[in-house]
């Protein structure tokens, strides 16, 4: 089945288009500023995550979301069927899917945690098109600051908060490169106690530019089509 299919299954309320509610971008944060800016309670990462799959069930659960965050949660849910293999649909009677819902911060598991698998993305704070697309941990992915081959590319500086989201796990980076780019990278001052940097690039570089993307960088989409 590919996402053409499964056109007929979806409720219209959940594919609101730009066209109905535009999403602004003006105040477009990246990842590694959202991240400066709102209480996440990002939840550990896994080694070896099972993967979701391909084809995604989800579901809206807060009846209190308004058309314009729908609209925000399906562009960014969207973005992945026009660029990847992966596509999301609305659940019908699925086991296994995704409860996007507003609580306290954005987080999400990584990998398939069956049943019922909250993807949190509060009002405040976590409503951006590059969040909704970080939370890809559900599909698998870890923060790009704990690839098994982190060393040769970033050094993290061990002055911050949450440090499990910086601890060297052992990634299947599926033959791309380390990418400063990415969606899952934090930028250079997350979670800081002391407003020093958290982490620098390897070797001594720091014109490297890193934590600011606000949208799947092209590794991000090839390592999505390799899973």
């Amino acid at each position: 089945m590919s996402c053409h299919d499964l056109a007929d299954l979806t409720d219209p309320m959940f594919f609101l288009t730009e066209n109905v509610v535009e999403e602004d971008t003006s105040t477009e944060l990246s990842v590694g500023e959202l991240l400066t800016r709102a209480d996440r309670d990002l939840t550990p990462e896994a080694d070896e995550p099972t993967l979701m799959g391909d084809i995604v069930p989800y579901v809206i659960a807060n009846t209190s979301v308004t058309s314009r965050e729908i609209a925000i949660i399906q562009r960014g849910l969207d973005c992945f069927a026009e660029t990847t293999c992966v596509c999301f649909f609305q659940r019908q009677n699925e086991r296994d899917y995704l409860s996007i819902e507003s609580r306290s911060g954005c987080y999400s598991y990584v990998g398939r945690q069956g049943n019922a698998q909250t993807v949190s993305l509060a009002g405040q704070g976590c409503l951006y098109h590059s969040t909704v697309q970080h939370e890809l941990h559900a599909l698998g992915f870890n923060h790009e600051q704990t690839r098994s081959d982190r060393d040769n590319h970033i050094h993290p500086i061990r002055s911050m908060n949450m440090k499990y989201n910086f601890d060297k796990i052992a990634t299947l980076n599926q033959g791309t490169p380390y990418d400063y780019d990415s969606v899952m990278q934090y930028e250079r001052y997350a979670f800081s106690k002391n407003n020093r940097p958290t982490m620098e690039p390897f070797p001594d570089n720091n014109n490297v530019s890193f934590g600011e993307a606000t949208q799947m960088s092209k590794n991000n989409i090839d390592r999505l089509n390799r899973l």
